[in-house]
């Protein structure tokens, strides 16, 4: 399969659908609610024979609701759970057997991200349990008594369904440090989701430091990746051996990357390794402890990155969606291959992923997820006996493809010669002469930014006139080794270019008027909007920046980050700076918003979530102060129930409201 002419062509995948669909560009556009409200339909997923979908959906009073419903006959309809969507979410749904189905649930008011719940409950309501407390002031045993509460403590999180029928979950049991609250161990358990009886998942000791497991096809646990001093480790033991052979040792970010991914059967290891430049997928034959010399999928130009759809009856490996510029899914299975042609041919204007159930031959459905640039993600229920397709519902149904603007995939030559991915979203219709623009910035960085489907925040830009530029910029993931690489320590430097010289050559396009670009971003983007208005003040004429790092020393000294003392000692120092370097701490204070704040003169709008632990308010408090001293037009916006970004629907909304009066008063109307 490697370097076929199917595996070239994905790069095209998102290119052939760009010609469909109409525009109404002369349409009032949709609302900012439209965008930004709570998911109708977040989830959908089938049980294990496929005789049943469980869907996560929201209510018009506000309430999240699991129901399932009969696959062939969708009038059947069961209520699971609800939840207030302004304090809870459900957030994961899965199938433990054909007759029950758990869930996982985030409190929206507590930031730290083990705080999740788990439950179980039977498909006809009945039978709940909470196996899982996400209170980190829950005991088991409580005082002043001998009875015990069977409710796991917050040191326990789901890690899998098992695929024998039981009623059994895998779960993670951590140890957690006293310093910065981060796991130091994991231990993998199985637990009976009705008895509550929990277990070890398997006999004998493990590595030190592991911090995921991986299963065969029998639920055995086979493989471990630990990340000790800065050398990520992989190691394997055999069904009925004890001992642990290491099959995978490198430097953690610098050598290549060496990722376990999944089990065909029990013997196939899948793993993603480099080849040449960019990662592949490879087969690890686990009897004689070696890796195919050739990767079964690369996807030239790009990392990969895919998911595999398994039987886990029969325990073949069916197909694997895969993504480049855009989703596809390639087939081994005839059969299934056969049903996406179909279903595509009945929805030509969207990439269709089909996912089946576990025992995919008895299924009498296949799940559907729809998507496209224009058309945020849809769910439905292609029946396989008659060829019918019924929709479920989608994410943000009152989104009318017509009104959103194109989205295309292309790459740039930065200033030193480096080829740089972007995605570029022009506004609905064909606009006259170049348009005002956002550059708009990824997080992370450490990430891939973007990828050719409908995203809530450059569809909603586009809508309101501006051309949207999303940048690949190196120091990102997805595009080769060279290209994260090259990132590594840029803060503020070529990191920071790549971004003035996106604005440049879209105005070089003939799409973006150089006299009128903004920037804006969260997170990492939210420091390089920043850095960007006093780096670049003649290419950015005004800034958004929410949860954005203002000061990069101020991550490694701030007591209220829940960073670890494995990113703060070796990951950070790595790829952002050491501050006991004297020549990465000149760099880093060069590179400094807050001690360059005097140097930001144009309109700024900044945001930061009160209970933020990955970027602590302090960074916002002290630019804030700092900018405004020198600069009357800054707005600065604190919402005291949000953390490392937007999690109530009604801030979203208020945030993006604001947003669209700032650039319409400082972009849009600027002359």
């Amino acid at each position: 399969m490697a370097g076929s002419p199917l595996f070239r062509s994905l790069a095209l995948a998102g290119a052939a659908l760009l010609s469909h669909g109409a525009h109404a560009a002369d349409a009032a556009p949709p609302p900012v609610a439209s965008f930004f409200a709570a998911p109708q339909l977040s989830q959908a997923t089938l049980s294990p024979k496929g005789g049943y979908v469980a869907l996560t959906t929201m209510l018009p009073d506000g309430i999240q609701a699991l129901v399932v419903r009969d696959s062939t006959n969708l009038s059947k309809v069961t209520l699971l759970a609800r939840s207030d969507a302004d304090r809870a979410l459900i957030t994961s749904v899965h199938w433990i057997n054909e007759n029950r189905v758990g869930f996982t649930v985030k409190n929206l008011d507590k930031e730290f991200e083990g705080n999740l719940d788990e439950f179980a409950i039977d498909r006809n309501g009945e039978n709940r349990v909470h196996l899982i407390s996400g209170n980190w002031k829950h005991q088991q045993k409580q005082l002043g008594t001998n009875m015990v509460n069977r409710t796991l403590t917050a040191a326990y999180s789901f890690h899998g369904v098992t695929h024998d029928g039981s009623d059994d979950i895998l779960v993670e049991k951590s140890t957690w440090n006293n310093i910065d609250r981060a796991p130091e161990q994991t231990r993998l358990m199985r637990l009976n989701t009705r008895t509550q009886a929990l277990r070890s998942a398997f006999d004998g000791n493990q590595p030190e430091a592991v911090k995921s497991w991986l299963t065969d096809s029998n639920d055995v646990p086979r493989v471990v990746t630990a990340q000790v001093k800065g050398r990520c480790i992989t190691s394997h033991r055999y069904p009925d051996d004890t001992s642990w052979s290491e099959i995978g040792n490198s430097a953690c970010y610098q050598d290549q990357r060496f990722t376990p991914l999944f089990f065909d059967g029990t013997d196939t290891l899948y793993v993603y390794a480099h080849y040449k430049d960019n990662g592949a997928l490879f087969r690890y034959n686990l009897k004689t402890m070696k890796m195919d010399a050739e990767p079964f999928v690369e996807t030239p130009g790009y990392d990969f990155i895919g998911s595999a759809e398994i039987d886990r009856v029969s325990r073949k490996l069916l197909g694997l969606h895969v993504y480049t510029d855009a989703g596809t899914t390639v087939w081994l299975d005839p059969v299934l291959k056969a049903e996406q042609a179909k279903i595509d041919a009945a929805l030509p204007n969207t990439i269709n992923t089909v996912r089946c159930a576990q025992d995919c031959a008895a299924s009498p459905v296949l799940l559907v997820t729809a998507n496209s640039d224009r058309q945020p993600r849809r769910f439905l229920l292609y029946t396989r006996a008659s060829g019918a397709i019924t929709g479920l519902g989608g994410v943000h149904p009152d989104i009318q493809p017509a009104q959103m603007g194109a989205r295309s995939f292309h790459r740039y030559t930065a200033r030193d010669g480096r080829s740089i991915p972007a995605y570029v979203t022009l506004p609905p219709g064909k606009p006259s002469g170049p348009q005002p623009a956002v550059v708009l910035v990824h997080g992370g960085p450490m990430a891939r930014g973007s990828s050719w489907e409908w995203e809530a925040e450059a569809a909603f830009l586009a809508t309101r006139g501006y051309v949207v530029i999303q940048p690949e910029f190196r120091g990102g993931t997805g595009f080769g080794a060279e290209h994260f690489q090259a990132g590594w320590k840029q803060w503020g430097g070529t990191m920071q270019d790549d971004l003035a010289d996106a604005a440049r050559w879209a105005a070089r396009q003939g799409w973006a008027d150089p006299k009128r670009v903004a920037i804006m971003g969260a997170s990492y983007g939210g420091y390089a909007t920043l850095m960007g208005l006093i780096k670049d003040p003649a290419v950015f004429r005004c800034g958004v920046e929410w949860a954005g790092v203002t000061d990069i020393k101020l991550r490694f000294t701030s007591t209220e980050s829940d960073a670890s003392r494995e990113t703060l000692g070796y990951s950070l120092r790595l790829l952002v700076g050491d501050p006991d370097n004297p020549a990465d701490a000149a760099m880093m204070d060069r590179n400094s918003p807050l001690l360059r704040a005097a140097e930001l003169k144009q309109p700024l709008l900044m945001a930061h979530g009160l209970k933020d632990l990955r970027v602590p308010i302090e960074h916002a408090q002290k630019f804030s102060a700092a900018v405004k001293a020198g600069n009357p037009n800054v707005t600065s916006i604190i919402y005291d129930n949000e953390g490392h970004g937007w999690r109530h629907p009604e801030n979203s909304i208020a945030f993006w409201t604001q947003v669209e009066t700032f650039l319409d008063r400082n972009l849009k109307q600027a002359q």
